[in-house]
């Protein structure tokens, strides 16, 4: 039993962890996306992902929203 809580816990602290950063992401890519060089094609596929990404962290999707936002930070060449 103790170990079912435990997991418990330690899945709750890391989806917590891992939700709260969605908004961070989202930020960096909101910073870099006006310096960027990108193409059209290119810039409306970040813009695309940053919303998809915005959309399923608020549905409470936070593992598909940092997928989401991480293929967005690739593309821009950031971290």
């Amino acid at each position: 039993m103790r170990r079912i809580a435990l997991i418990a816990a330690l899945v709750f602290t890391a989806t917590t962890a891992f939700a709260s950063n969605c908004p961070n992401e989202m930020k960096a890519i909101d910073a870099a996306l006006p310096k960027a060089k990108l193409d059209a094609k290119q810039t409306a596929e970040v813009k695309k992902l940053r919303a998809d990404g915005e959309k399923f962290h608020n549905d409470g999707k936070h593992a598909e929203s940092m997928a989401s936002l991480t293929k967005a930070k690739g593309i821009l060449g950031i971290k």
